[in-house]
């Protein structure tokens, strides 16, 4: 059975790589497909299974794992900023604030389709305006929905969470583990050993 981790992250690899090793990474070519209006966390499921299931079609029989993570904050999606200016805004307002980060994971393999979406809260510090520079200074925001990474630097703004941290870093590692070992694909003994 092939395993396939249908995104380029190095996080999710890396996570992946907790469970078992044998798997490849595939990411996803598609656009993205949500209805404007759609909540961000069931965007979350949505662009999870989408990306599972694009990347099933190119690999019959293959199981594929597909993972999406949204940033909320007061039900308004934050994506990967745009520019400096737009990640000091996102920044701006998750300071001193709670925001919801939802991370939808989708296994598919052929007509077998399992989905669940993680939802974290966590909150920031108050940030100076000199904090915000210093972080936007590391250059990790660019490339991270709601432009930190709490897995990086963007640990330094965090106050506080409740619920998954996996699920903040982008990959909810026990409950992906746990499905894997409910449809067979991983030992027990392994799934032990994380």
């Amino acid at each position: 059975m092939k395993l396939i981790l249908a995104s380029q992250s190095p996080r999710r690899v890396e996570l992946l790589g907790r469970i078992t090793t044998d798997f490849v990474a595939i990411p996803a070519q598609g656009e993205e497909q949500v209805s404007p209006g759609t909540p961000p966390r069931e965007t979350a499921g949505l662009l999870a299974l989408q990306k599972a299931q694009e990347v099933a079609a190119e690999h019959p029989g293959a199981l594929v794992i597909g993972s999406d993570t949204v940033v909320d904050f007061n039900g308004h999606r934050l994506g990967k900023p745009r520019d400096r200016q737009d990640a000091r805004q996102m920044l701006q307002c998750l300071s001193g604030a709670s925001h919801w980060v939802h991370t939808g994971c989708a296994l598919v393999q052929g007509e077998r389709v399992e989905r669940f979406v993680s939802s974290t809260q966590v909150t920031f510090y108050p940030l100076t305006p000199e904090e915000i520079d210093a972080y936007l200074d590391t250059g990790e925001p660019f490339d991270k929905a709601g432009a930190y990474g709490i897995q990086g630097q963007g640990a330094l703004l965090v106050k506080e969470i409740q619920g998954d941290y996996y699920t903040v870093v982008g990959f909810p590692l026990a409950q992906v583990a746990r499905i894997l070992r409910q449809w067979g694909k991983i030992s027990k003994e392994k799934n032990s050993q994380i």
